[in-house]
């Protein structure tokens, strides 16, 4: 890696970062060219795999025209939903600005495809707090429970592996669906690479061959060369204002997989009769096309950040998640801070390295979907874009930051030098 000329170790000094900082930054980074590489060859595969899906489907000028009112004959919004299809190949898709984020889509898949009596099995333990809401693990006005879906789940081993004895005894003649998380969450669990899913899923079809298998692909979608739904899954659902937006999608959603599932999720997102006819653009056409162009590698750089967060905090002494060395399938750095001062110091570090709202102090909130309060940095483009850079953290032991995003590797890059400036203010000894 080559090393800063003094123009821009000047410029890091004028944005705050001190010489000592950028120092033993640059030091980290000079052990990391050969992952960045390997990351960059990913990048290049996915870039091409989004290109020939836009091609294949002739993406014009016409796609990107809005649509108002019912949403009737939006040609774009159709095409875009075969580019998705085709790019994560599976037989349909749904992609809608009305999906409001990610948790929204996955109560779209799960309730859609649920029916009273069913019972709902999560084999990687807790899922997400707020999905805990959907679920009805904490109650919660319209939750699952309230609609007699009953929930089971087996936590993963002290490992992090599945524990398939187990697993295979939660599965009932009322079983419908398998909802895996492929990241970690507020947890320190590892977050489940593509081919440890298609192990899981396989072995979930062996005990019953009509279970539906689900995969929360947030934070996941272009990290590897396949997705969840190269290897079995029967649905693989996501935020947009996180990877596959590019940090251009203003909002929206997408559900992925075998067309029968897809079609439940579109009738309950509209109505019973009208499903994916209906649902005008209002304009997003083109920031969504571009987006997931851009996906691959905007994600390459967030996830250079997270490994680069990672090596620094490391070799502070901080316990990290995933560890500096270990594969990566996810683009969130958890880094165990060990008091709430440090955990704000951080948050408040990621936001002084915004370009928008860099000047505000981040404070923890009762955030609704959340059992404690969290302490969220995110000067943001897109409000709660988690594609850009943000970092977030319950107020609880041992006070974990979850660090993910940057729309460029710079950005994330100074980002996490800001952090660990933030920390070094606040009485941190280098």
């Amino acid at each position: 890696m080559k090393q800063l000329d003094e123009r821009t170790r000047q410029m890091y000094e004028d944005c705050g970062i001190s010489p000592q900082v950028l120092a033993l930054g640059e030091e980290v980074l000079a052990e990391l060219s050969p992952r960045f590489a390997r990351i960059d060859e990913i990048a290049e595969y996915n870039q091409l795999k989004v290109l020939a899906s836009m091609r294949k489907n002739r993406v014009s000028e016409t796609h990107f025209a809005a649509t108002t009112g019912y949403g009737y004959n939006d040609d774009g919004r159709d095409t875009l939903e075969k580019v998705y299809a085709d790019t994560f190949h599976t037989e349909d898709a749904l992609v809608r600005s009305q999906i409001t984020c990610g948790t929204h889509a996955l109560n779209l898949a799960l309730s859609s495809n649920l029916r009273p009596g069913d019972e709902l099995l999560s084999p990687v333990g807790r899922p997400y707090d707020t999905l805990e809401e959907v679920i009805g693990i904490r109650e919660s006005m319209g939750s699952l429970k309230e609609y007699g879906i009953s929930y089971r789940q087996v936590d993963l081993l002290p490992d992090g592996s599945f524990d398939y004895e187990n697993i295979a005894k939660a599965i009932t003649p009322r079983t419908k669906l398998a909802t895996i998380q492929r990241s970690k969450g507020y947890a320190s669990r590892p977050t489940l690479s593509v081919e440890q899913i298609g192990e899981l899923i396989a072995f979930l079809k062996k005990c019953k061959p009509d279970l539906i298998c689900m995969v929360d692909n947030c934070y996941g979608e272009f990290v590897q060369t396949k997705e969840p739904s190269d290897v079995g899954a029967d649905m693989i659902v996501g935020s947009l204002i996180k990877n596959p937006g590019g940090g251009l999608a203003p909002a929206g959603g997408y559900i992925c997989g075998r067309r029968t599932c897809v079609e439940q999720a579109a009738r309950r997102l509209t109505s019973p009769g009208l499903g994916r006819e209906v649902g005008a653009s209002l304009g997003t056409n083109p920031a969504f096309y571009q987006g997931f162009f851009l996906a691959p590698t905007v994600t390459a750089g967030a996830e250079k950040g997270a490994i680069f967060a990672a090596s620094l905090y490391e070799r502070l002494g901080f316990s990290v998640h995933p560890s500096a060395a270990t594969p990566r399938y996810d683009i969130i750095q958890a880094i165990n801070l060990d008091t709430p001062e440090r955990l704000k110091a951080f948050c408040l570090g990621i936001q002084s390295a915004a370009p928008v709202d860099s000047y505000v102090t981040p404070e923890p909130w009762a955030m609704p979907g959340y059992d404690d309060e969290v302490i969220m940095a995110a000067g943001a483009f897109v409000q709660g874009s988690s594609i850009e850079l943000s970092a977030d953290g319950p107020l609880r032991p041992p006070y974990t930051v979850f660090f993910q995003g940057g729309i460029t590797w710079y950005h994330a890059k100074y980002g996490i030098l800001m952090s660990l400036q933030k920390l070094v203010d606040a009485g941190f000894k280098l």
